[in-house]
C-alpha cells in the first residue's frame, strides 16, 4: 500500500494536492495535524481515504489527537507529536510506540523531516507544507506484509 504522509499544512492545501499528484498512485493519505480543515478538503476532493489526527493548531477539529492504524499486518501510531514534546527529543514517542507494540510512528509538529529506523521501529516526520517553512516536504510510505519503507520529497 502506498501512503502519502503530510503534516503541518497550516492552510496550504494546494501544496497537499500537488504532493498527491506528484506521488500517484496513492492508496491513502495521512494528515498528521495542524491543518484539519485541509484534510477535510482533501477528503472531499480525492478518490482515496484520508486519515487525520488533530494537531495543537486544530482546536475545532473532531479528529482524535492520536490513533493506531493497522495496515498489512503492521501497527502504525499516528500523532501530531506535541503531546510527546517531540521538539525536545523522541524518547517519549519511542516509549509510547513500545507500549502499544507499534511497528512505526508517524508524527509532525517540528516542521522538520525525520526518518529513523531503530530496532525495527520506523519513526517518520514528513516535514511541513506550510508557507512559513524554508524547506517544504512530504513523504511516501510503502507498507507491505514484509515491512515498511519511506522516502521524503521536497516540494516548492
Amino acid at each position: 500500500m502506498n501512503v502519502l504522509v503530510i503534516s503541518d499544512t497550516h492552510g496550504n492545501v494546494d501544496r497537499a494536492f500537488t504532493a498527491h499528484t506528484l506521488s500517484e498512485p496513492i492508496d491513502i493519505v495521512i494528515h498528521l495535524g495542524d491543518g484539519s480543515a485541509d484534510a477535510d478538503l482533501l477528503r472531499e476532493a480525492l478518490d482515496v481515504p484520508v486519515i487525520t489526527v488533530a494537531g495543537n493548531c486544530d482546536p475545532c477539529s473532531n479528529a482524535p489527537r492520536e490513533r493506531v492504524w493497522e495496515c498489512e499486518g503492521k501497527r502504525i501510531l499516528l500523532t501530531h507529536g506535541d503531546a510527546y514534546q517531540v521538539k525536545s527529543g523522541l524518547v517519549r514517542l519511542r516509549q509510547r510506540a513500545e507500549e502499544i507494540c507499534a511497528d512505526a510512528v508517524l508524527f509532525g509538529h517540528t516542521h522538520q523531516c525525520v526518518l529513523e529506523n531503530n530496532s525495527g521501529l520506523l519513526l517518520l516526520n514528513p516535514g511541513s507544507l506550510s508557507n512559513t517553512c524554508h524547506h517544504r516536504s512530504y513523504a511516501v510510505l510503502t507498507v507491505t506484509p514484509t515491512g515498511i519503507t519511506s522516502r521524503h520529497y521536497d516540494i516548492d
